[in-house]
């Protein structure tokens, strides 16, 4: 858990995870959603809708560098560190093989410019510390993060988060509840209305969302050091209905977000 008004100052405690070149910003888009220093009385938000050029030179690059550390079988995984800032910048989400990385213990994302992470880090079995700090784009997390046992450390940007205590921005309106999947391509879904590009498995039983309906809910819960807006994609409303309750100071209930949803106070500071 980290705030930004300190990171100007911040000491990089994760090693060569950023360039410290003077174009080093350039390995990130300036993110307008929502004001990250201050309060604000903006009612809407919507997801980020960039989709990954998964034929860049950058993408196969990062797809190397998985296969690698999971033929290795390291337990410190920090691709960014590997990348020039206009390689970095070409990455906005993570690709699902890093389903492979089961030996990972720390996962260093410092400074990305990811947009999205994929339900896919929740088979990182091993995971025990991730750090994402600075990725002021990233707003959101897979519920499937939950899934990563031996997860206990995390250094996140939270003013950058959907919800967060000390701003309260809002969060994006989801799809409402029970969306057929029939006319639906699953694999290739618009990420500024669904957040995701791919719906394959329900977060919470792992059924096949082929076939069922999707329900589409947003929930805070603390995941390692951090409370974390989670997007669920449910395959049924009983699967919504097991979800663990969120801490106190956060909506109480599953949501799906939108101008109307009333939060707790910010505790600005």
């Amino acid at each position: 858990m980290a705030n930004e008004a300190e990171s100007a100052s911040h000491t990089n405690r994760w090693g060569d995870t950023a360039n410290s070149a003077p174009d080093s910003e350039s390995c990130r888009d300036v993110c307008t959603c929502f004001d990250q220093g201050r309060v604000s009385n903006r009612r809407r938000v919507r997801f980020h809708s960039e989709r990954q050029d998964t034929s860049s030179p950058a993408w196969q690059y990062l797809l190397a560098l998985i296969e690698e550390a999971a033929a290795d079988g390291r337990e410190v995984f920090r691709p960014l560190a590997e990348m020039s800032p206009r390689e970095r910048r070409q990455i906005v989400t993570l690709p699902p093989s890093i389903a492979k990385l089961t030996a990972v213990k720390q996962f260093i994302l410092y400074g990305s410019n990811l947009v999205r992470t994929p339900p896919e880090i929740g088979a990182m079995s091993s995971l025990q510390e991730f750090t994402p700090y600075t990725s002021y784009r990233l707003h959101w997390f897979p519920y499937e993060l939950t899934r990563c046992p031996s997860l206990k450390r995390s250094t996140v940007s939270t003013r950058a988060l959907y919800g967060n205590e000390k701003l309260r921005p809002p969060f994006p309106l989801l799809q409402p509840g029970g969306v057929e999947t029939a006319d639906l391509s699953l694999d290739d879904v618009d990420p500024g209305e669904w957040g995701t590009t791919a719906l394959r498995r329900c977060s919470v039983c792992d059924r096949l969302l082929e076939g069922a309906e999707i329900h589409q809910a947003w929930i805070s819960l603390r995941v390692a050091a951090d409370v974390l807006p989670l997007l669920v994609n449910a395959c049924s409303a009983a699967c919504l209905q097991v979800l663990p309750k969120p801490p106190e100071d956060y909506v109480q209930t599953p949501h799906t977000g939108g101008p109307g949803l009333a939060q707790p106070t910010a505790d600005y500071a």
